[in-house]
């Protein structure tokens, strides 16, 4: 008798978990950020960081795959090149007039700092 309640039941969780995942998943338009950070890139505005910083990595996720356009320079590969830069912190983000932005920015702050455009949600 258990058993006869326990597969629909299962059946059940694993439609309305399936189900779920499909609703709540973006579409691949809204999830794409491509043209935000090929904006950043062709502005020359770049990221420096590393790999096992908590706040680089936000920002990354933040980006999903969008990110592989953004300028990045991975600073315990490039010690000299971000010494030279002074970075302090990670990330900074750099911009060509020599602002700069320290910590975890977040894309609405990144947008607003560079004037590069947030794709529009429905």
């Amino acid at each position: 008798m258990n058993k006869l309640i326990f597969i629909p039941a299962i059946a059940a969780v694993l439609f309305s978990a399936s189900m779920a995942l499909i609703y709540y998943s973006p579409n691949e338009a809204e999830a794409s950020l491509d043209t935000f950070a090929a904006c950043l890139a062709q502005k020359n505005i770049t990221m420096y960081g590393a790999d096992w910083c908590p706040h680089c990595q936000n920002e990354k996720k933040a980006f999903g795959d969008s990110f592989r356009l953004v300028p990045y320079v991975e600073c315990p590969e490039n010690t000299k090149l971000c010494i030279d830069l002074k970075i302090a912190g990670y990330p900074t983000w750099i911009f060509p007039d020599g602002k700069r932005l320290q910590g975890e920015q977040g894309l609405v702050a990144l947008s607003r700092e560079s004037e590069c455009p947030l794709p529009q949600s429905n």
